[in-house]
């Protein structure tokens, strides 16, 4: 190295050192510092289960993968489901059905058929009631035995009956069903259309969806496999929000609020992220001991929640990561 390049590397280190000073000197003057605090990445994860029971037909996604939102994963065999919505919607179709015939009323011929039937009484009264009234003319001229007249007055009164018999059966056919009956057939029909909704969501449940992306961090469960309603079949890792969970002792408590920018780093990569401190906790608890710092302790510390604003898969769950807190209150 000539005399020229050693004077210039060390003007360089010179000015990279006044700089560096500068620095330190306007944030100690404006009462601002870096605070460094110590975390570990905290993804939050999700188990994926069915609501409906069945045998699990496919399992769409490997361990690793990465899934997008709605995407689907896995499905159970649907042939029971089927089965089922298809009573259900026959069920809601013979409802329908007994609805429809009684608020249309009976038919045409029904009533055509009470209004003869009202004739004939009508025609039968008539005559045994002139049956009777000549039985009794005879009777007052002594012609005629008081049994014919008994006989003649009993046949008058039975069609009498049967005339307000036949006027009843043809108001009936003409007025139709009752309301209460049309009333019960309506809630038996939406009973049933119950049944058939409840039967096209167990139908849908037999489909599992990714509510949010994700990556896939196991199977738990295999094609062929029965499941009861609940049972996880996948567990996944939420790609965002990724959470920071650091600790901040008590002297270094009141430099901090919510919202604050922070830088974060790992010893995986030379890669920056940034993120904002969205929760302080507000009550102590002792250091964890998966926090890694430089020197350990047991002293009481408040549990903080970084958002990690341009998190990628290099945030691993429970890395630890060193959290610059550039805007800190001196």
């Amino acid at each position: 190295m000539t005399r020229r390049h050693a004077l210039a590397a060390l003007l360089v280190l010179a000015l990279v050192g006044a700089l560096a000073g500068f620095v330190w000197w306007q944030r100690q003057s404006t009462g601002e510092r870096t605070l460094v605090l110590y975390g570990n990445v905290d993804i939050r994860e999700l188990q994926l289960a069915f609501r409906q029971p069945g045998r699990v037909r496919a399992v769409e996604v490997e361990e690793g993968d990465h899934i997008a939102a709605g995407q689907r994963v896995a499905c159970l065999d649907d042939q029971p489901y089927r089965e089922a919505l298809a009573q259900a919607s026959a069920e809601v179709a013979a409802a329908t059905a007994e609805l429809e015939k009684l608020q249309a009323g009976n038919r045409p011929q029904r009533i055509a058929e009470a209004e003869a039937a009202l004739a004939r009484a009508r025609a039968r009264y008539r005559n045994a009631e002139r049956d009777y009234r000549r039985e009794r003319s005879l009777q007052t001229a002594n012609a005629t035995a008081q049994r014919a007249l008994d006989a003649a007055r009993a046949a008058r009164d039975q069609a009498a009956a049967e005339l307000a018999v036949a006027r009843q059966a043809l108001s009936l056919q003409q007025a139709g069903a009752r309301v209460e009956d049309i009333a019960a057939a309506r809630a038996r029909r939406a009973a049933a259309t119950a049944r058939r909704d409840r039967a096209e969501t167990a139908l849908g449940d037999t489909r599992l969806y990714a509510p949010r992306a994700a990556t896939v961090l196991s199977r738990i469960l295999e094609p062929g496999s029965m499941v009861a309603a609940g049972t996880p079949v996948l567990s996944l890792s939420l790609r965002d929000p990724v959470y920071i969970r650091a600790y901040v002792d008590e002297p270094d408590l009141g430099r901090i609020a919510p919202g604050m920018a922070v830088t974060v780093s790992t010893d995986a990569s030379n890669r920056v992220y940034h993120g904002r401190i969205g929760f302080i906790a507000s009550q102590a608890e002792f250091t964890p001991k998966s926090v890694e710092t430089t020197d350990l302790r047991t002293d009481l510390v408040y549990r903080l929640r970084i958002v990690v604003i341009d998190a990628d898969p290099g945030l691993r769950q429970g890395m630890p990561v060193t959290v610059d807190v550039l805007g800190a209150r001196s």
